[in-house]
């Protein structure tokens, strides 16, 4: 019961959060100057397309080719093209212990305060490839250094046998970060073993600036920092 009321109470302290709107500031206000994609470095713009505003990934195969140029309908696969908002610490993960996700999963806590707050927590989101996002779904992290052929010369994997995703080696320290700030502020449990490696992760890859700026930044908009990012 504590531990709702304290969810409860950050929820409400986030002002009516919004993963929509979380993912328009953080286009607009935080990434404005760092256009890059969080798993494949690949640069992506801001585009007009019939009037609408659409953010696209630069084609570039030096940065990343799609595993599926096509759906199986044999239509373009489109997401292969757009940027999505990736949780790093997936929607699954965080929200598994609230009693709606029980009732029906993440449509279920659509309207669960507690659980959009931490939808919306701007310290748990990256701009990703679309396929790449949909390939890692909620799959946890592993420690395998990724094969730099699914994507093309993306160092991604995505191991769907195991249900692994195996991120390069620059960006693990922002992971293991995320998943720290993201268990301490929800009370998110990681098992002994992805600690351990979310430790391992941390001391390998130190924090950078980006990761400083990106927290401040956060900060000015959603009103806390990450205190791991130092």
């Amino acid at each position: 019961m504590k531990l709702l009321i304290a969810l409860l109470t950050i929820a409400l302290s986030l002002n009516a959060a919004s993963f929509s709107k979380s993912k328009k500031l953080l286009l607009k206000k935080v990434y404005h100057d760092n256009m890059i994609t969080f798993y494949c470095s690949n640069p992506y713009e801001i585009k007009r397309v019939n009037g609408k505003e659409k953010t696209l990934i630069i084609q570039d195969e030096q940065y990343y080719t799609p595993r599926n140029k096509y759906y199986k309908s044999g239509k373009i696969n489109t997401r292969a093209q757009r940027v999505e908002w990736e949780h790093i610490m997936p929607a699954h993960n965080f929200g598994q212990h609230l009693s709606c996700w029980k009732e029906g999963g993440r449509k279920a806590c659509s309207k669960d305060k507690t659980f959009k707050a931490m939808e919306a927590d701007m310290h748990n989101l990256v701009p990703a490839i679309g396929e790449v996002n949909g390939d890692r779904s909620n799959y946890r992290y592993g420690a395998n250094k990724p094969k730099t052929n699914q994507y093309g010369n993306c160092q991604f994997e995505v191991d769907f046998k195991s249900k692994r995703a195996y991120p390069k080696e620059d960006i693990r320290g922002d992971i293991a970060r995320t998943y720290f700030y993201m268990s301490d502020k929800y009370n998110v449990r990681l098992s002994k073993q992805e600690r351990k490696m979310m430790e391992v992760w941390d001391k390998q890859d130190p924090v950078s600036k980006w990761e400083r700026i990106k927290n401040k930044r956060i900060d000015k908009i959603q009103g806390n920092l990450n205190h791991y990012v130092k």
